[in-house]
């Protein structure tokens, strides 16, 4: 099981990575973060909302707290991603169930319960392939044309 930091500093490490595996505490320490982090913004941005100048607009406070959660959005849907694609991998499923959540309203609950499942052994399938690290060609050098 990961400690915190070390799961959210895992997911940006593997940022575009789809190879692989992400284990639940990886997925939910990385969902919890984003959670505090978009109402930590949001309660800031609200602590203007008194000193708006027009009772019927948006207080400026707000503005710059809303446009702050859409730029770290945009900015955290490759993590989100892949680090979902990596815990269905997890799973044992393949990644492209990912696009089960497209459905409206069960799509969610889908994705919850596939986040919910436990590792799977048979999960090692979807690791990268390990490098060997050898300096040797794949070509055979010895049956060359010349």
């Amino acid at each position: 099981m990961l400690t915190p930091l070390a799961a959210i500093k895992s997911v940006f490490r593997n940022y575009a990575t789809l190879a692989g595996r992400a284990p639940r505490s990886e997925f939910w320490w990385f969902t919890l973060f984003q959670v505090v982090l978009y109402v930590v913004v949001m309660v800031l941005g609200g602590l203007g909302v008194g000193n708006s100048p027009e009772p019927d607009s948006v207080p400026p406070s707000m503005a710059i707290a809303l446009g702050i959660v859409v730029v770290v959005g945009l900015g955290l849907i490759i993590p989100n991603i892949t680090v979902y694609v990596r815990r269905l991998h997890d799973a044992d499923f393949s990644g492209w169930l990912y696009f089960l959540a497209c459905i409206p309203y069960l799509g969610v609950i889908v994705m919850v319960v596939f986040a919910l499942l436990p590792s799977q052994p048979n999960g090692a399938r979807f690791d990268a392939a390990p490098n060997t690290g050898s300096a040797m060609p794949a070509w055979n050098t010895s049956k060359t044309l010349s």
